[in-house]
């Protein structure tokens, strides 16, 4: 099976079985690697576990694509079991982008087994993505947290910071999500004061990026210190610096959206033309 080219479209209803498409299987929070490929024929695909639900994810390369959670996986020679953070920056972007959708949609799925307002069982419309109550017809549809993630700069300096989960020496840029009832900028002034201290000007929206870490739509800046000293938010921010472009710590892999927003500082220095953004 080739790669995909980069052409993915997603669906807009919900379930669709197609022989002739493409499977990604899953179990647990994490995607089946069979023979070092993450999508998977359909005939191949019923070797390896018992079906618990397929929900339709989109086209890959004009192929119907789907997503099959599997309620038993088969113990079988030359199959592994990945989870997607320890995939990023080990396979493409439209890869990352189909598993991230994926990813998304089991958990809206099985956080939609029943209804919110009668509590009775709740089913995946064929006609559109949504989970629909069999008793009173509420319908739930898949939602986004939006987030801005953002990169000060100060001269030469950019300001990187850590939180206490990250692994040690690994720094990265201030991310937070938007509350009711804010703005986007009102937001992201709102987290540099509260993680750093900082104020800042000079907002520039680049670009965005859906996240699926559960489900984040990470709405990337560039901003520009004006004034503050660096104070650390307590149980959110374990330390954060200004770091010269020519010595930063370990940083995001390439492929996420605070790893772009770094690296379109640094082509914007060097009067280079700014990286495409990863899907």
């Amino acid at each position: 099976m080739r790669p995909p080219s980069g052409r993915f479209i997603p669906a807009s209803s919900g379930v669709e079985q197609n022989a002739d498409g493409l499977v990604i299987l899953y179990h647990q929070q994490s995607f089946a690697m069979y023979e070092g490929r993450l999508l998977h024929d359909p005939d191949v695909a019923r070797y390896l576990g018992d079906v618990e639900f397929a929900l339709m994810l989109g086209h890959l390369d004009g192929k119907p694509c789907q997503l099959v959670r599997l309620s038993q996986p088969a113990d079988l020679p030359g199959v592994s079991w990945h989870g997607l953070r320890g995939l990023i920056g080990q396979i493409d972007d439209v890869t990352f982008r189909v598993l991230g959708l994926a990813q998304q949609l089991d958990a809206w799925h099985d956080t939609h087994r029943f209804c919110g307002r009668c509590g009775q069982g709740m089913r995946a419309r064929v006609d559109e993505r949504a989970m629909e109550c069999e008793a009173c017809s509420l319908r739930q549809y898949p939602k986004l947290s939006p987030c801005i993630i953002v990169l000060i700069s100060r001269g030469d300096e950019i300001l990187l910071a850590r939180s206490p989960h990250f692994r040690a020496g690994f720094f990265s840029t201030l991310a937070g999500f938007i509350e009711p009832g804010e703005s986007v900028e009102e937001c992201l002034h709102r987290e540099v004061k509260e993680e750093v201290n900082l104020e800042v000007d000079q907002l520039e929206y680049l670009g965005s990026q859906n996240w699926p870490f559960p489900n984040s739509l990470m709405l990337g800046f560039h901003a520009r210190y004006v004034s503050g000293d660096i104070i650390p938010q307590p149980g959110e921010i374990e330390e954060a610096h200004w770091w010269p472009v020519s010595q930063l710590p370990g940083i995001p892999p390439r492929g996420t959206i605070s790893r772009w927003l770094i690296d379109c500082h640094l082509a914007r220095l060097e009067g280079q033309p700014l990286p495409p953004i990863p899907a």
